[in-house]
Order: C-alpha cells, then structure tokens, then sequence
C-alpha cells in the first residue's frame, strides 16, 4: 500500500457534520483493508468523544499537554463487523475546561502536529476532525496534513461558508485540496455524502446508494483507488456523475 496519507477534514461552519464524516470515511477505508486513525481537533464539541461509552482516559487534550503518554494509551477502537479486514481507531477529545484551554496553547500544538507523525507510522491512513480554524490546534492539524478538505452542508449558507473557511486557510498558507458537501450537493463540491439516519457505520451497507458516494468521498479525500463491491444497479442513476470506473463494480 502507497505512504500513509494525512487528510484534514475541516468543517466549514458548526455542524457539518465532520466528525460522521470522518467516521464513516474511515470505515470505507477499512472495509478496502486499511487501518485507519482518527485524531480529534473539535475540543469544543468533543463529538467524536458520543460514539464511545465510558470515560475516555487519556484522551486527546491528555495527549498534547502529555508528551510522556503513548499515543497508544489513547486510541479506542470503533466496532466494526468482522468480515472487515482493516480497522479504525480514535482519539477523542473528551476533557475538562482546565485541560482545554491548556490543549490550545501554541506548545500543544506543536504537540499535536507530532502526535499525527506519531500516527501516520502506524496506520495506512490518519483522518483529522477539525472545526471551523480559529484555534491553535485547529491551524496546527489544518497545516501539518497532506490533504485538506473542507466540509460543508449542501445549503445555500453551506456553501458562503465553504467559500469563506477556504478562503481563511489561504490566509493561513493552508493550500484546500478538496470539498465534501454533506446531505446533499452543491456545485463546488469534489464529492458528496448524503443524509442517513442509520447509525455508524452506514458506509458498510453496500445495498444502497449512501456506501458508493461515500467510498467516492473516501477515494477524493485520501487520493486511494479502493476496490470494493455494491448490489444495487440502480445505485449508479441516483450517484451519476459521482462515481469513478474503480466503484462502479456490481454484484448481484
């Protein structure tokens, strides 16, 4: 498999959805066989944190104000089904306010970017939830990937949102490489992932139409060629357009 590949996912306003996004992402890449990583850079809303029970120690923020913790100490693994043949796991933010604001600071950022390189020698992929940049560690994740593709609900609002965080991280020397709208389309976007209200992870479902878009988000985000199998022919009419030749292989 080609170098691991680091992609920033960042939300072009609150609640676009970046951390499903990057849930269901990941496990389009781990049913392709792929381990893949997620670091979370949303310390406000600490979403990745409600698809895990339990207290997460450590989490995230414990990672960048604790250079001695092992990255290790904080993955969670997602469950995933076992006809799976790669996995996903995470390192939520889930912490209190003393901790956040100690997580923000220029050294913790610093921190984070070598926490990603810590990442990227063990999995195939890193996949980073970041909001809207207006913080440290926001800007630290936003310029340490490879990959930077921001993510917009497919509204009208969506889309001036989209215009402006991209052009925000120009400003920060931060190069965009990619548009995901979510719930929808619109013209700007690179690839789409429709609305669901299946729980995670949706993307394995490949009877309908939400796993083939969301594996062509997949292949825009990380630049991967996957090779995976959907059921439904007439997945193809509500995706037309979406989809490159290496998904459109059927079985029946």
């Amino acid at each position: 498999m080609a170098d691991t590949v680091c992609a920033a996912l960042v939300g072009a306003t609150g609640g676009a959805g970046t951390t499903r996004t990057a849930l269901e992402l990941a496990a389009t890449l781990a049913n392709d066989g792929r381990d893949v990583a997620i670091l979370d850079a949303a310390f406000a809303t600490q979403g990745l944190a409600d698809y895990f029970d339990g207290r997460l120690r450590p989490d995230m923020t414990r990672l960048l104000v604790d250079p001695e913790t092992s990255l290790d100490a904080g993955l969670v693994e997602c469950s995933l089904p076992e006809r799976v043949p790669g996995r996903v796991a995470c390192v939520p933010a889930s912490a209190p306010f003393e901790r956040l604001a100690r997580a923000k600071t220029a050294e913790a950022a610093r921190r984070f970017e070598a926490r990603i390189a810590e990442a990227g020698d063990a999995f195939d992929h890193v996949l980073l939830d970041v909001p809207p940049v207006a913080a440290n560690q926001a800007i630290a994740a936003a310029d340490a990937a490879q990959r930077v593709v921001t993510v917009a609900p497919a509204t009208d609002r969506g889309a001036e949102a989209n215009r402006r965080i991209r052009d925000r991280l120009a400003d920060l020397g931060i190069e965009t490489h990619a548009t995901l709208a979510t719930r929808g389309r619109f013209e700007a976007a690179d690839a789409f992932v429709p609305a669901t209200d299946a729980p995670f992870p949706a993307s394995l479902d490949t009877a309908g139409t939400f796993a083939p878009t969301v594996a062509h988000a997949a292949e825009t985000t990380v630049t991967a060629e996957l090779d995976l199998e959907f059921e439904e022919q007439s997945v193809l009419d509500s995706v037309d357009g979406y989809l490159p030749s290496s998904l459109r292989r059927l079985t029946k």
